[in-house]
Order: C-alpha cells, then sequence, then structure tokens
C-alpha cells in the first residue's frame, strides 16, 4: 500500500496564503525605509506625515502592496479549500478543477502587478526621488515570493488530487 503524501500536499497548500503575507511584510519593511529616506530627504522641508508616521505616497504604495497581497491570498485559501475538496471520494472534481484553472487568471494578474513593482512605479509617478533611493535593493525580489507561492500550491493541488483519485479507486483496479 501507498504510503500517503497527504501532510506534504497539505503543509504545500497552506505556504500560499503565509507566502502572501510574507509579501505584503517584506514590501511593507520596504516601504517603511524608503519613507525614511525621503523624510530625511532635501525635498521633504516641512512636509506632514500622517498618524501611522508614513507619508502619502508610503500610504499609497503600502495600498497597493496590501490590495496585492490580499488578492494572492484569498486565492491561495480557495485553492486550499480545493485541495482538501480534491481529497475526497465523490463527484465534483471536475468542476473543482475547472474552477482552479479558471482562478489562476486573477492570480497571474496579482502576480502581474507585483512584477511590475508597484512601489517603485508610484515612487516615479510621485516624482519623489528620495523615496526611490530609500527603496532597499531587494525588494524588486518580493515578486519571487508570490511566485513560490503559487508554484507550491500547484504542486500540493496535484499530491491532493492524485491522492484523491487513489481514494476513488476501488480496491484491485489499476490507478490512471
Amino acid at each position: 500500500m501507498a504510503r500517503s503524501r497527504w501532510p506534504v500536499a497539505l503543509g504545500l497548500l497552506a505556504l500560499g496564503p503565509v507566502l502572501a503575507a510574507a509579501y505584503a511584510g517584506a514590501n511593507l519593511v520596504a516601504i517603511r525605509a524608503a519613507v525614511k529616506a525621503q523624510i530625511a530627504g532635501p525635498e521633504w522641508a516641512g512636509g506632514r506625515l500622517g498618524p501611522d508616521g508614513m507619508t502619502a505616497l508610503g500610504t499609497d504604495t503600502g495600498r497597493l502592496v496590501s490590495w496585492t497581497a490580499l488578492l494572492a491570498g484569498v486565492l491561495g485559501m480557495v485553492y486550499a479549500v480545493i485541495g482538501v475538496l480534491l481529497r475526497r471520494r465523490g463527484r465534483g472534481r471536475t468542476f473543482l478543477f475547472v474552477l482552479s484553472g479558471v482562478l489562476i487568471v486573477p492570480y497571474a494578474l496579482a502576480v502581474f502587478v507585483a512584477l511590475l513593482n508597484p512601489v517603485r512605479m508610484a515612487a516615479e509617478l510621485y516624482d519623489s526621488p528620495d523615496f526611490a533611493d530609500g527603496i532597499p535593493a531587494w525588494q524588486a525580489g518580493t515578486v519571487a515570493i508570490l511566485v513560490l507561492a503559487g508554484l507550491a500550491q500547484a504542486a500540493g493541488l496535484r499530491m491532493a488530487a492524485a491522492e484523491g483519485r487513489r481514494a476513488t479507486t476501488a480496491p484491485g483496479e489499476p490507478q490512471p
């Protein structure tokens, strides 16, 4: 009898929302560093800060990153639920496969937005060189976190589907 890979699949499925939160956290750290550089820069001279210590640019970029991470995180949760449902016996597996294929479009949109680097783009749009100079070099690589989340969940979904296929196969029948 084959050993169950379900714990590994479940762990991979859970990585999606966790890594989406990590993407948001890493970017918010980078935004805070850029805000500090913006405030210390010569162009700031008496500008106002929000109650959270952020400039308008910092707040706007934080929102962009948060919405991107929220979209990826919610979709990651949906993929985790789909993975759990794929493991069960019964009907509906085809619908779940189709749904997972359709949901890749908004997930790809979130990755595309992250790839465009909204923090850097907003700094250029606001014409704030001090903010742009304060963005850490590693911030551009945070898009890889979302790509890794998607790949982990795809592997987890595949493992869950295989586990479900084994569960629906009658004893003695050859497995597809």
